[in-house]
């Protein structure tokens, strides 16, 4: 349940290796399902079978270097801000940076000169970052896994301590203070870069929080209507709407009718009609009309919660190309001490390189390593490209979902209501005992309990035929892939379906047929047309041309659905099929290359779930959120084109910024050992490389994508 979730806000967090951190900490603690992000700077758990208590998380927390923000007390943005230590640390770096440039060209400044006047200069840069890296170095250590701040503590440390000694010895060779202020200071810089840039990634986010209503206006019984918080509003409470309000929360129509504008949540531009019996989503915004609703979900179960939710934990759900990037990481900083000391050891003792060189060597090589831009490549990649696929109402379920749709090579649709309209008309109804009124009263109260896009269509239809008093239904049951049944109160049977619920029934023409039964006898034999949606001859076209091969997969005739198939240009079609057999058709198909399943997200949840990647084109509704992984709220075929586009140039991105982490890694750090860098230009290109990935992640925002 959700209120088993433990939730904290924690400041501090500033790379992933941290929230990597955090998380072995909690897991070594007991407690389940634990999600950290340094992005939100979320960190969430269930208490499970822990006998920690929360109090003791939040002194685990702080002893591992960073800050809970209590509940209920404001964020305030504490007075020694990033800003401020990099803006004091620049003042005094800057001298001494100046100094030492003008010394390369010949030119003395005698204040300067003074070994003490550079020390007292470097001094304030070198507590500032002797502090702020030293704590983040000794957290991660604490942690388990240390992260980048520990080379730079070190290379800026190594430097300071140098000088001094230097400085006690009056020797010219020892002193090296811009170095130790610069490499504090381009850090500094890098990371105040970095937390900017990584604002933007969560930008998806926070477009979607600020839709979220604060207030509900809720019918009384009495009749009157009170406001109240959200947080107040239960399921079953019904609430009035009315012309330019959001609606509140999701919900169905028991009272008018509207034009409501869904586009912030499903990307679908053109605004809906909505009437008694439709759903709403909350936050969606009345046009016109007005109505009263019943409410039918609340807080983490609304849609726009879950996409929220979606957003959020994506990158939690890492594309296989990132395991390789995360085992190095893990690694990384006591392989890169490891080769400092190294390069310090031979360049001394082997190459006879004085030890002032050997050492100022080694010192780049730490401060020019960077692990962070590895642990950066993907989420921050992921973050910005499912956060551009939610703005266009496309929900997919994290980074290992974006990856495997981009490598499928079969795309199985549902028929009815996928590649068709789902708006069936009846094209004949033949009453083979009479009684009109009687039977299509019949057909409209069983239909009302089946969500297939047929059955719906049905009710409609019927809803504007009948008169009169409704027979009462009792132990109505859908049977998938079959039709419904029921019983009334004298124990008649009645069943609607396809020809499996009777034997001998006459055959269909073209089109569809169904049949109504009391008691095992023909009541009413329905024919009933459907259409293809307008844009899914594109769509399949499309695929085809990305070398993905189209296949339906239906339940309904085999003629009907042939016809179907050779009219959109598919060669592979699947007739006829239960349930269970579309399941093991899926399964098949799988096993021979990876494949996307494209259903409504109701009857077809078993191969959803079962094929590579499941994908929905339901209108919003929960069955399809949970048993898909990627979902299209506005239910409109040609948005997977977009879906496959978008996920295509998310994975691209992720494998251009794994490329930069590792090829300047490789490349930056054998350079620096062999003495070809100077330690504060090893800082700057460091503080650039996780800005250069973010860059890279943030350009997805905006990119055209074809």
């Amino acid at each position: 349940m959700s209120e088993d979730i433990i939730e904290l806000k924690v400041e501090g967090m500033t790379c992933n290796n941290c929230a990597a951190s955090l998380n072995r900490f909690l897991e070594r603690k007991g407690v389940e399902d634990v999600y950290v992000n340094f992005q939100t700077k979320e960190v969430r758990y269930r208490q499970g079978s822990s006998a920690i208590s929360l109090d003791e998380v939040k002194m685990g927390i702080h002893k591992l270097g960073y800050n809970v923000v209590e509940e209920g007390l404001p964020a305030a943005k504490p007075w020694w801000t990033l800003e401020r230590k990099l803006l004091i640390s620049a003042v005094f770096t800057l001298p001494l940076l100046s100094h030492h440039l003008l010394m390369m060209g010949g030119i003395h400044l005698p204040l300067l000169d003074n070994f003490w006047w550079q020390m007292a200069l470097c001094l304030l840069p070198f507590a500032i970052g002797f502090t702020h890296f030293g704590k983040s170095a000794l957290g991660s250590l604490k942690g388990g896994i240390p992260n980048m701040d520990v080379l730079i503590f070190v290379g800026g440390t190594a430097a300071f301590v140098y000088s001094f000694i230097g400085t006690l010895m009056w020797e010219p060779n020892y002193i090296f203070y811009e170095t130790s202020a610069t490499i504090f200071t381009l850090v500094l810089m890098g990371n105040w870069l970095e937390a900017r840039a990584v604002e933007q990634t969560t930008s998806a986010i926070g477009e979607l929080a600020k839709l979220q209503v604060k207030k509900a206006r809720r019918v009384t019984p009495s009749g009157t209507i009170v406001s109240l918080g959200l947080n107040e509003v239960r399921v079953g409470d019904v609430l009035q709407v009315n012309e330019g309000d959001q609606v509140p929360l999701d919900g169905v129509i028991t009272q008018g009718e509207a034009s409501v504008d869904e586009s912030m949540l499903t990307g679908e531009s053109i605004p809906v009609e909505k009437a008694a019996g439709s759903r709403v989503i909350g936050s969606s915004l009345l046009l016109n009309g007005n109505f009263r609703m019943e409410v039918t979900a609340t807080g983490r179960d609304t849609v726009l919660s879950q996409m929220i939710e979606l957003v959020k934990t994506a990158q939690q759900d890492k594309p296989d190309i990132q395991r390789l990037a995360d085992r190095i990481s893990a690694i990384f900083v006591p392989v890169v001490l490891g080769i400092a000391l190294l390069t310090l050891l031979i360049g001394h003792f082997g190459f006879g390189l004085p030890f002032q060189k050997a050492l100022m060597n080694a010192i780049a090589v730490l401060v020019i390593s960077c692990p962070c831009a590895m642990g950066l490549a993907t989420p921050t990649a992921v973050m910005v490209g499912v956060g551009r696929l939610a703005r266009n109402g496309i929900l997919v379920r994290g980074g290992q979902t974006l990856e495997a749709f981009t490598r499928i090579r079969n795309a199985v649709f549902d028929k009815t209501g996928t590649l068709t309209s789902g708006q069936f008309r009846i094209k004949n109804i033949t009453y083979h005992k009479g009684e009109e009124q009687r039977t299509n009263a019949l057909i409209y109260k069983l239909e009302q309990h089946s969500s297939h896009p047929i059955a719906r269509s049905l009710a409609r239809e019927m809803e504007r035929r009948i008169n009169g008093a409704h027979p009462e239904l009792a132990f109505v049951e859908e049977q998938r892939g079959v039709g419904v049944g029921a019983r009334d109160h004298a124990g008649n049977e009645y069943r609607i379906g396809s020809s499996r619920i009777l034997e001998g029934a006459p055959g269909g023409e073209e089109g569809q047929r169904l049949y109504l039964t009391e008691n095992g006898d023909l009541l009413a034999t329905i024919d009933i047309a459907d259409e293809l949606k307008p844009e899914a001859k594109g769509v399949i076209a499309y695929l085809k041309a990305q070398g993905i091969r189209p296949v339906i997969l239906s339940g309904d005739r085999r003629a009907k659905t042939e016809e179907v198939a050779a009219e959109l240009g598919i060669e592979t079609a699947f007739a006829e099929q239960l349930p269970e057999q579309k399941l093991k058709v899926v399964e098949e198909l799988s096993r021979q290359a990876p494949t996307a399943m494209i259903g409504d997200g109701i009857n077809d949840a078993p191969a959803l779930a079962k094929a590579t990647v499941g994908v929905s084109l339901s209108n919003a509704s929960q069955v399809a959120i949970q048993s898909a992984q990627i979902v299209l709220l506005n239910g409109k075929l040609e948005h997977l084109e977009k879906a496959w586009a978008i996920s295509r140039h998310t994975v691209l991105t992720i494998r251009q910024n794994l490329f930069w982490a590792f090829a300047y890694n490789i490349v930056a750090i054998p350079i620096a050992a062999m003495g070809f860098l100077n330690p504060m230009w090893g800082a700057l290109f460091m503080a650039f490389s996780d800005v250069v990935v973010i860059g890279n992640s943030i350009r997805l925002k905006y990119k055209k994508v074809d």
